[in-house]
Formats: structure tokens, sequence, C-alpha cells
């Protein structure tokens, strides 16, 4: 086949995605839980202060009682988070939506006047940002992707919130794609189609690769392009869906499909 362009999931194909996802969930809500108790203290010592000069009326600068994560656990806001899926079904890609608009009701309910509560919830979500970037590609990714960024034209599609010019790889992707921000998650063809569109190549002549089978490899089958799918077992594969163990395999592939004519 004559090939032009390469697409590339990116969460647990080219890095592993699992740990970074459990420390980076785990630890923006452990930060914000800590910075919001040091901040509420802050202001009620300000507060005690302000009533011992006879400067203060005696109100209560907010409504919250104890610790945030106490009363509204991490399971809490996961289930809060999917409610919200439900309720808002073209936004239900759009992860960093999700997640802000969890957590300002969150705050909310806990007592905190709205400002403080969107203030709150966009700092937490800084804070998510930069562990959701702390990834490690695999080894080979960086040289392999420079070998086929020489030969094809490329670009990442993800569902995820990693806006991968914040990474090193960012650089062999002049296309990226965030389906969420579409409000279009794989496996809707749009992402696919908007990605081709900007790298000026039929489907005919592109393959992506992805280590999902229902949304990577098989709508990016149907759009006509060659998939790869980096998946665990060795099911019968339709014709143009090619399974690997790894994305290190890939070159090797590419080679064989090149011949095929």
């Amino acid at each position: 086949m004559r090939l032009e362009a390469i697409t590339f999931d990116l969460d647990d194909t080219l890095w592993d995605n699992g740990g970074v996802m459990r420390r980076t969930e785990e630890g923006h809500y452990a930060w914000l839980d800590a910075a919001l108790h040091a901040w509420l203290e802050g202001r009620r010592q300000d507060r005690l202060e302000e009533r011992l000069g006879g400067h203060a009326d005696g109100a209560e600068p907010s409504g919250a009682r104890g610790r945030f994560a106490e009363r509204f656990p991490l399971a809490a806001f996961i289930e809060r988070r999917l409610r919200l899926a439900g309720a808002h079904p073209l936004r239900r890609g759009d992860f960093t939506w999700l997640r802000h608009r969890a957590l300002t009701e969150l705050l909310n309910e806990y007592g905190l006047a709205a400002e403080h509560a969107d203030h709150w919830a966009s700092r937490a979500m800084e804070r998510f940002m930069v562990l959701r970037h702390e990834v490690t590609p695999h080894e080979e990714v960086d040289e392999l992707l420079d070998e086929l960024g020489r030969r094809y034209r490329l670009a990442s599609i993800t569902n995820g919130n990693v806006e991968i010019a914040r990474l090193a790889l960012g650089r062999h992707f002049p296309v990226a794609i965030a389906a969420g921000e579409l409000l279009a998650p794989k496996p809707d063809p749009r992402p696919f189609l908007a990605a081709l569109a900007r790298l000026g190549t039929p489907p005919s002549r592109a393959l992506h690769v992805g280590d999902s089978w229902a949304e990577d490899a098989l709508p990016a089958r149907r759009l006509g392009m060659q998939a790869v799918w980096i998946g665990p077992d060795d099911r019968d594969l339709p014709a143009g869906i090619h399974r690997l163990d790894h994305v290190r395999e890939l070159p090797t592939l590419i080679r064989w499909l090149e011949r095929q004519r």
C-alpha cells in the first residue's frame, strides 16, 4: 500500500497510563483537601483576630465544616463525574469540563460561595494537569517517531486530556486532535476525519495506531484506514486490522504493509 500518514492514540499506546491516572487522581484530590483546609484555617484565624480587636460582626467566612475529603471522599467525586456525564451526553468525553464541574458542585455543597468554589476547582485542575503530564513514554517511542516522521505525516488523536504540546513528544505531532474538546470522542469518526483533513491524506493512505478495539481499531477501519490494534489477545481480525503486542513492533509491520500492492 502507499502510506502517507500515521495517526496515534496516546494513553496506553505511547505510554502506560494506569499508574499515571492513579497518581494524578489521588494526588490532585489530596492537594485540594490540604490546600483548602489551610486556606479555611487561615481565614478563620484572621476572623478570630478581627473579633478580638472588635472589628468583626461575628459572621463566619464560610459554611464549610470538617475536611473536604472526609465529607466528599474521592469515590464521591468519581460518582459525581459519572452522573454529570450521563446528564450531559455531549460532554461525556470532555473530561476536563466534567472534572471541573464536579469539583465546583461538591465544593459548593461543602459550603463555599460560588466564586470560591470555582476558584478552588480551577486550582485543583491546574494541579491535576501538572500531574497528568508526568508521563514516561516507552523507551523506544521518541526514536520511533523520529524515524516515522521523516517518512510520513503524523498526528495524535486522543480521548484523554493530555495536551501533547506540553510533552517533549509534542514535537513529532504537528497535528493534535483532542476528541473530547470536539464533543466527539472516539469511536465517533469526526476526530479521525479532522486529523486526516489537516494531514491532507485520504483514509486509504493512512494508518491509525491505538490500544482500544472499540475506540481505535474499529472506527479507523470503518473509515477505510488501515488500523493497528495493540491488544492483549489473538482474536480473529478482519482484513485491514493488524494486532501488535507493543508499539515497538510498528516499523516491521509498516515495512510489510508497504510491500503489499
